[in-house]
């Protein structure tokens, strides 16, 4: 079973000081061909057009550490979570945040949050320093979203950026009554590196939150001409399939005829899904409601349930 491989990481060699691009010749508040990140610090306009919005958050965390006074900052939280890569089902901020601690005394800014937490283990990722991969997870399910947080632990445990036993080990830093600390036991329980996208991670929450029966991931299903696939969650008798973006792996500079042919084949895979199983398919816009994903899954017999069943094995 192979799953989209990582994103690449942002490549910090992109950006250009503007006093140097000035001491060059190049004016880019004029020039359409520069893009500007943050004050003093500008991109090429084509590369930045084709970054994920990961990319182009760990854009403004490495233009903001070329600009900070404060020698070797950690960055943490979302800023951590867009240098290691890890995704996130809701919009990027528009500030970078950077770990101190409790006595801290210097003041925030419009760009810049200070992030209070305790002393942490940290990671140099493409040439500056932040919160490890199982730190970012724990930080971001206390600060955050439930969806985020397990988006961006799905993709740290499936890419290998930490184990589970790490995350267990930040939980148990954590201190009691500490704000977040149930939350993020929970994140890290629900976590599961089979899941495929952040879309597949963000439906798994709300398939939680409705107390829908827990489904299993990635399950292969078989017919009597052998293989028909993977499926992203299964129930008895029911699958159910997230369509991303790049669910089918049609390359955008393919030819017709190539995009054609991977759809054919989705289209014949479903055809002997459906001959077996029934089948539930939704895209982001139900996910992100879970009242819709949860009407999407309900047609195909899979409802909710009084009692929350999900742990009731471990």
């Amino acid at each position: 079973m192979l799953g989209p491989p990582a994103p690449d990481p942002f490549d910090p060699g992109l950006l250009r000081r503007g006093r140097d691009l000035r001491a060059s010749g190049s004016e880019p508040a004029r020039d359409p061909s520069w893009r500007h990140v943050r004050h003093g610090v500008w991109i090429p306009a084509q590369r930045w057009a084709h970054l994920t919005p990961e990319q182009r958050h760990a854009a403004l965390v490495h233009a903001t550490a070329a600009c900070l006074d404060r020698d070797d900052p950690v960055f943490a939280l979302e800023s951590a979570a867009a240098v290691w890569g890890l995704p996130r089902t809701d919009a990027w901020p528009d500030a970078v945040s950077v770990l101190v601690r409790s006595n801290h005394r210097g003041r925030g800014s419009s760009l810049v949050r200070p992030h209070v937490g305790r002393s942490a283990t940290w990671a140099e990722r493409s040439g500056i320093r932040v919160t490890s991969a199982a730190r970012t997870v724990v930080d971001l399910a206390r600060t955050g979203s439930l969806a985020n947080a397990v988006a961006a632990a799905d993709h740290a445990l499936r890419h290998g950026l930490c184990s589970h036993e790490e995350l267990v080990a930040e939980c148990d830093e954590v201190p009691p009554r500490v704000r977040g600390r149930r939350t993020a036991r929970l994140v890290v329980a629900l976590a599961d590196g089979r899941s495929m996208s952040a879309g597949e991670s963000l439906s798994r929450v709300q398939m939680f939150l409705l107390n829908l029966p827990r489904p299993r991931l990635q399950e292969e299903v078989c017919d009597e001409e052998g293989r028909i696939g993977f499926v992203d969650f299964a129930w008895d008798g029911v699958v159910g399939e997230f369509d991303g973006k790049v669910k089918y792996g049609v390359d955008p500079d393919g030819s017709p005829e190539q995009a054609s042919e991977i759809l054919w084949q989705e289209k014949r895979r479903e055809d002997r899904l459906r001959r077996r199983l029934r089948v539930a398919r939704w895209a982001w816009a139900d996910a992100m409601d879970r009242h819709r994903i949860g009407r999407v899954l309900a047609r195909q017999g899979v409802r909710s349930q009084p009692v929350n069943t999900w742990f009731e094995s471990a």
